[in-house]
């Protein structure tokens, strides 16, 4: 039977969310009259959700579970489900149930108006704290001001893509991943549909403030060379300041001053150095350490369980 939706919907210790992400997904795609598949990418949960997946999938075959090796991250799993989809339009959705699934023929509408990546667009966000929100505001228009593609503000991976844009995403395997910016490097058309995110379900956060970093660090380093254009423009600023220096210091010591007599100066001006090329290094680290990974050329994740047509 040949499928017109695919939804994705990676797991990590979501027990509590799972019974009631099924229940709310079955009644939204139901009631379009299409057939549709639900992915459950597994990645590594340890509470009891895999085997909570494996139930749902007895009970419904329209599930489709991808069980990981161990827990390889949010992004892999994505990937995973891209992999396995069938359908002719993906939709990748969280399983805390703060992307709502009713959204999603929202998306369906503007994708069947021609359009081939329909993101959503959070307009409003429930249940966050003013600093989550602060934070999640400053790292959307920090990545778009400075990443080489231009990728939508306040929008998270709760998205729709057509079968041909899926292929294309399935063919870039990079190992440091961030799916919004490969969705919006690719181009095609696109669109956005503005929505309320809810608070989440049941659980706790899989994005803390560490990970949150690790994924900023990710998109820059993924779609900009910003990072090393500044420690260029830190080093062009430590050699003007130097060689402005220079005279003033001949001058003042020919005059007699004591400003610039004893290891005080000297030592200040070793530890501006030295910060700049340390900064520098590990700005050059960051990406020397990205390509060490994809010279290895690991697979992206691996398998324990999955449906056997693919």
């Amino acid at each position: 039977m040949k499928i017109t939706y695919s939804i994705i919907a990676p797991i990590y210790n979501e027990i509590d969310n799972l019974s009631e992400l099924h229940r709310r997904v079955t009644e939204v795609m139901d009631s379009s009259g299409e057939p549709w598949e639900l992915i459950l990418v597994d990645d590594g949960s340890t509470d009891g959700s895999t085997e909570k997946i494996r139930e749902l999938a007895e009970a419904d075959s329209r599930i489709r579970p991808v069980i990981f090796a161990r827990n390889f991250g949010h992004q892999p799993a994505i990937t995973a489900g891209w992999d396995y989809a069938r359908g002719d339009a993906v939709v990748i959705i969280d399983a805390d149930l703060q992307d709502p699934p009713e959204v999603i023929l929202e998306l369906a509408k503007k994708w069947k108006e021609g359009y081939e990546v329909v993101y959503a667009v959070r307009a409003e966000r429930e249940g966050e704290t003013w600093f989550k929100k602060f934070t999640a505001a400053a790292f959307y228009r920090l990545i778009y001001s400075i990443t080489d593609v231009k990728i939508p503000v306040d929008t998270g991976d709760f998205r729709l893509m057509d079968r041909k844009v899926v292929n294309v995403l399935k063919q870039m395997r990079e190992r440091h991943r961030f799916p919004r910016g490969m969705s919006a490097w690719v181009g095609f058309r696109q669109i956005g549909v503005e929505y309320k995110r809810a608070a989440r379900v049941a659980g706790v956060t899989k994005y803390p403030f560490n990970k949150m970093v690790k994924l900023a660090l990710n998109a820059i380093t993924s779609f900009s060379y910003f990072p090393l254009q500044v420690a260029t423009f830190f080093g062009f600023v430590s050699a003007g300041v130097a060689i402005l220096a220079i005279p003033i210091v001949i001058y003042m010591r020919i005059l007699g001053s004591g400003a610039f007599f004893g290891q005080a100066t000297t030592l200040i001006a070793v530890l501006f150095l030295g910060g700049v090329q340390l900064i520098s290094l590990g700005i050059l680290g960051e990406y020397i350490g990205r390509l060490y990974d994809e010279a290895k050329a690991r697979p992206l994740y691996i398998v324990s369980e999955a449906p056997e047509e693919q």
